[in-house]
């Protein structure tokens, strides 16, 4: 770090180091970012928009009572005092976070047309009451979740592959 930098640094704080850095780091071969800036998993086709969507893990909360003091009882069999008990938890995966990328209409196919069309189409399944004014708002990307959870993608992203099965976008072939 240049002597200039550091005095720059110290006067206004470790959030300016910081953008700095930032400004150097460049993608590595392999990494995620590709096509000018657009997130696309490895090995995807060039003139294509992709989108990451993250599910949390799946945790449960385990609980069992062990057996901490078995009971004492006489000869007879007659309980003198009961068993003892404790209670142990622990938290299970039950299913780990899972990344799963997606293929995405890219941005120049959404336009306020496209938008409108695809309210409309999620308003005809009872998905969508809201108006139709082409604008990608939150019941807009609620109504679409709706739409995609069913297909196995909690997403409010709408993907090429439901665009497809809206009758959106024309299936290749």
């Amino acid at each position: 770090m240049t002597p200039s930098i550091f005095k720059t640094c110290r006067r206004h704080g470790p959030a300016l180091l910081l953008a700095v850095l930032a400004a150097c780091v460049q993608p590595q071969p392999g990494s995620d970012v590709s096509r000018a800036g657009r997130y696309a998993p490895p090995g995807a086709p060039p003139d294509t928009c992709w989108s990451k969507h993250t599910s949390p893990a799946v945790i449960e909360t385990v609980t069992r009572q062990v057996l901490a003091e078995p009971a004492q009882t006489d000869s007879s069999g007659r309980i003198l005092r009961p068993a003892i008990f404790r209670t142990e938890t622990r938290q299970q995966i039950v299913q780990p976070r899972q990344e799963r990328w997606f293929e995405i209409p890219c941005p120049g196919m959404m336009t306020p047309d496209f938008i409108r069309t695809v309210q409309r189409a999620l308003a005809a399944r009872g998905l969508y009451r809201g108006p139709v004014h082409g604008q990608m708002d939150m019941a807009t990307r609620k109504a679409v979740q709706r739409f995609q959870a069913p297909l196995g993608l909690d997403s409010g992203t709408l993907s090429l592959a439901s665009a497809r099965k809206l009758g959106l976008v024309a299936v290749a072939g």
